[in-house]
């Protein structure tokens, strides 16, 4: 079950990921949400989608 919320998290993001903004508000809400070992797979998941949208390198310091 905790895996389908890590999926749909990630999912989330990559739909809101054209507003910077509210790419920082969706991932806030995932931190509070998802388990403490799914949030370090996010934080590396993350790394590598913002390699591809660098506007949104400012939400890291959310996770960090």
């Amino acid at each position: 079950m905790p895996r389908m919320i890590y999926d749909y998290t990630k999912s989330v993001l990559e739909r809101v990921s054209f507003d910077p903004i509210l790419f920082a508000k969706e991932l806030k809400k995932a931190v509070r949400n998802l388990l403490p070992y799914e949030v370090e797979q996010l934080k590396k998941w993350l790394q590598y989608f913002i390699n591809e949208h660098p506007e949104l390198k400012q939400c890291l310091t959310v996770v960090s």
